[in-house]
């Protein structure tokens, strides 16, 4: 239930934000790295190209007058188009808004000559620009009856880049006609919109606008007509501080490779070739990215190990990367930031709600084992190389009894704090050797213990390590024995006891209280073995079951059947005589 709940919201949160457009930004940004890669490895021609005639620093060099003034020269670079006959021609300068014939005699003549030369031969664009308030800047009536005119205007995004043509550029989102726009009526194309297609067509080279007034002059109507004839033409400014917008990718040749920032003739051009080539990019349909979504939302029932999550997310990365790129070449435009947010959250999310629950496990292992086992054999479970039974199950194990003889009496010559040190001294020592092979202690009795070997970690010789267990168990008595002879202290003697067998170990008791233990026959009997020891005068009894599973080389005696406590005699054998 919690599983689903988290999917669900996954996807919805998903679906939300990119239903805000909160994904927008990332998905152009990502649409900017397409197109570099796509101009890197595989750069395409326009279909149809488009001519700049440039107005530089040398233009405006060899023409000083102020370009307000520029009456003569614009007439005659209309003149000159007339004989080159482009397909269409977009102005994209601020054209004067009132006759400057007092200033300059004649001067509107000769721009008047030039549009109505214009208009017998090609179609004419000149653009409309607006004030900082908005408002639409005028043009000189007579000038504006003899050309078409539109807005020289781009939508910009969020970050000042512009990416799309769209002719919805009013208040109230209404159509104004734009430059590119009417170039392209002209030529019988309808512009649409989308996104500015940057894969198609080399960055722009220009013609500077003095050289086309040069050709004029020398009547080089051939050098005209190379250079213009059947294409579309845009003239503006091509100064380095002037009129310049940000774009997503350089696409003007002669400035740096890495330029963020264009002429806006240039996206003018750039939308005018796209609108009679091969048209802009179409976002694909909103259901693509809806499944996308969805279907990453299903990763979360993908569970692994990290390595298994990175190569995946990787994979799909990749994957999304190489679709969505292609799809760029098939002019459609895929939006990933929400599928690549939702997989990874999916594949994220899962592995940490895998990894805490992995961790809430290890700490109920911790819980439930840490005081049995080794510090190794804890490490061994909580890596999951060594799986306890948490409910029971049968197994051979080897069993130990151990405790302190007379330890009561011992104990009334002591304060309580006293007993508990001297208690916690010696159980921390023997603890460690019942640990260090690979036993688990699993009670103590008073001044006694029990220790299993054999579970929860297997074993080759559960006997075995017992065996070496309690005889470390000795010598270390016989090591504290000489401590407390030279303080006068009265030596301390153990019992140890060894049965082994099939058992029920795992975890007994009720829901807020159990044990891990074992219980059995072998668990009696052991703890009657161990009960022997002091009539039998050794301090390690083992029983036959125990003395026929030790290695070679450890020599024991028989002592032959002994009677036990409801049960049958047990043929047993002692170590380390009293």
């Amino acid at each position: 239930m919690v599983k689903r709940t988290l999917v669900a919201a996954v996807l919805t949160v998903s679906a939300v934000l990119a239903a805000l457009g909160a994904f927008e930004p990332l998905d152009a940004k990502f649409l900017d790295f397409q197109f570099r890669i796509l101009r890197s490895l595989s750069p395409q021609p326009a279909a149809r190209e488009v001519v700049v005639v440039g107005i530089d620093e040398e233009t405006m060099r060899r023409l000083p007058e102020p370009v307000t003034l520029w009456h003569r020269h614009l007439g005659k670079f209309f003149g000159a188009m007339a004989a080159a006959q482009p397909a269409a021609v977009g102005v994209d300068i601020v054209f004067p808004d009132r006759s400057y014939e007092s200033v300059v005699a004649g001067s509107d003549k000769l721009l008047l000559m030039g549009l109505l030369q214009a208009r017998r031969a090609y179609p004419l664009v000149l653009a409309l620009t607006v004030d900082q308030s908005g408002k639409p800047r005028a043009i000189y009536p007579p000038y504006l009856a003899l050309a078409g005119s539109g807005y020289a205007l781009l939508p910009v995004d969020g970050d000042g880049r512009v990416r799309r043509f769209d002719e919805r550029l009013g208040k109230a989102g209404e159509a104004l006609p734009t430059i590119a726009g009417q170039m392209a009526r002209a030529m019988k194309v309808e512009p649409g919109r989308g996104y500015l297609d940057f894969w198609r067509g080399a960055p722009f080279d220009y013609i500077r606008f003095h050289q086309v007034l040069q050709w004029a002059d020398e009547r080089n109507e051939e050098a005209l007509a190379k250079a213009f004839r059947g294409k579309p033409v845009l003239v503006g400014m091509i100064l380095r501080y002037e009129d310049r917008l940000r774009v997503p990718v350089p696409i003007a040749a002669w400035e740096e490779p890495e330029a963020i920032d264009a002429p806006g003739v240039l996206l003018h051009a750039q939308a005018v070739r796209n609108i009679v080539g091969s048209g802009f990019i179409q976002t694909v349909s909103t259901a693509a990215p809806a499944a996308g979504i969805a279907a990453a939302g299903l990763l979360w029932f993908i569970t692994g190990s990290a390595a298994l999550v990175a190569g995946l997310f990787v994979a799909i990365a990749f994957g999304l990367v190489a679709l969505s790129t292609w799809l760029v070449t098939q002019g459609q435009f895929l939006p990933v930031a929400a599928i690549f947010l939702t997989v990874l959250i999916s594949l994220g999310g899962r592995y940490a709600w895998d990894t805490w629950q992995r961790l809430r496990e290890r700490r109920r292992l911790r819980a439930s084992f840490g005081g049995y086992v080794s510090p190794g054999v804890m490490q061994e479970i909580l890596a999951g190389r060594i799986q306890p039974e948490l409910g029971g199950t049968k197994q051979f194990v080897c069993v130990m009894f151990s405790d302190i003889r007379n330890y009561t009496t011992r104990s009334e010559a002591m304060t309580p704090e006293q007993v508990i040190r001297f208690l916690n001294r010696y159980f921390e020592e023997v603890v460690g050797r019942i640990h260090e092979r690979g036993g688990s202690v699993t009670s103590f009795i008073g001044d006694g213990i029990m220790a299993v070997f054999g579970s929860p970690n297997s074993l080759a010789s559960p006997c075995d390590q017992a065996f070496e267990s309690a005889r470390e168990m000795l010598q270390y008595v016989a090591r504290l024995n000489a401590q407390l002879t030279a303080e006068g202290e009265v030596p301390l003697e153990i019992g140890i006891g060894l049965h082994a067998g099939e058992a029920v170990v795992g975890h007994v008791g009720s829901a807020s209280r159990h044990d891990y233990t074992a219980i059995g026959d072998v668990i009696n009997v052991a703890a009657r073995i161990e009960g022997l020891s002091k009539e039998a005068g050794f301090r390690l009894i083992c029983s036959r079951v125990v003395t026929e599973r030790l290695s070679a080389g450890v020599t024991l005696v028989a002592l032959g059947p002994m009677a036990i406590k409801g049960h049958t005699p047990v043929e047993v054998y002692g170590f380390d005589k009293v």
